[in-house]
């Protein structure tokens, strides 16, 4: 738009002014944005307590919590099943992760993998991980690898699902500028397919990480002597509600910095894209 305005010596000017665009968008980030949503839930938990809405009995205060959490630190217990949990969580989820990218990777650059792998592995998706936990036990026994194979069993749905229609999805044109241009297919498959699958690799990532420790949870919790789920199961028999609010803190805590770092490595490599988020 542009509105007409006369000068000092009398001389019409033209003054344009700038339309404002609307906001389509999800608007600016705010710094430490991602905090509010778990500081209103300790709101909202501490107000319920100290009001007396939240009994108790049912859910411990989060300052009862607090000292728990500070016993249990200064005993040594917290770290030491912390560290015992987070070893589990981080061999099942790297062996979860490569089985799922690769076989992703081979279903969905080739026919031939795909009717052979994506079957099994949609038959795999239906049937629920935990339900395995038996079968494993069966077979691997009740040790580590049954623990470490139950949360790799889990976290490989969706890297694989993710990585595999990702790389399907990628936009045909590409395939028909590679071919003019005379690239080969080895060259293709490193420049053009690969990152253009690793938006999808990244998001299966994310469900993965979190999809770790929700499996941690129950496969602690069979005959295990150490880990947080021990933890959990422990003050469960002896009716310690404010050690239960511990671990179950504990794994939220677990649960959104790794969610945190998959997002940071998101936007540290996938800079080339440019999305609503941006």
């Amino acid at each position: 738009m542009s509105d007409l305005s006369t000068s000092a010596d009398g001389v019409p000017t033209t003054t344009v002014r700038r339309a404002r665009r609307p906001r389509l968008g999800p608007g600016r980030p705010i710094r430490y944005g991602a905090a509010l949503g778990p500081l209103l839930l300790l709101v909202i938990w501490s107000v319920g307590s100290w009001t007396g809405l939240i009994d108790h009995r049912t859910l411990s205060p989060p300052w009862v919590a607090a000292q728990t959490a500070g016993d249990l630190i200064a005993s040594g217990r917290l770290w030491s099943n912390f560290a015992t949990s987070l070893w589990r969580a981080l061999q099942g989820l790297f062996w979860g992760v490569l089985a799922g990218g690769v076989l992703g990777v081979v279903s969905g650059l080739s026919r031939i993998g795909e009717y052979l792998l994506d079957g099994p592995v949609q038959i795999k998706r239906s049937i629920p991980s935990l339900a395995l936990v038996p079968l494993l036990m069966l077979w691997l026994g009740i040790g580590e690898s049954m623990k470490v194979t139950a949360i790799a069993l889990i976290v490989f749905v969706p890297i694989y699902i993710q990585t595999h229609d990702c790389l399907r999805a990628i936009d045909n044109r590409y395939l028909e500028l590679a071919l003019t241009l005379g690239v080969g297919r080895w060259s293709f498959i490193r420049n053009v397919v690969l990152p253009g699958a690793l938006p999808g690799f990244l998001l299966g990532l994310r469900f993965a990480v979190t999809y770790s420790w929700l499996a941690l949870v129950v496969v602690e919790q069979v005959n295990s002597t150490s880990g947080i789920g021990y933890m959990i199961e422990l003050a469960r028999t002896y009716g310690q509600t404010e050690v239960i609010i511990v671990g179950l803190a504990l794994y939220a805590l677990l649960g959104l910095t790794s969610d945190a770092l998959v997002r940071l490595l998101q936007r540290r490599v996938l800079t080339w894209r440019k999305t609503l988020a941006d």
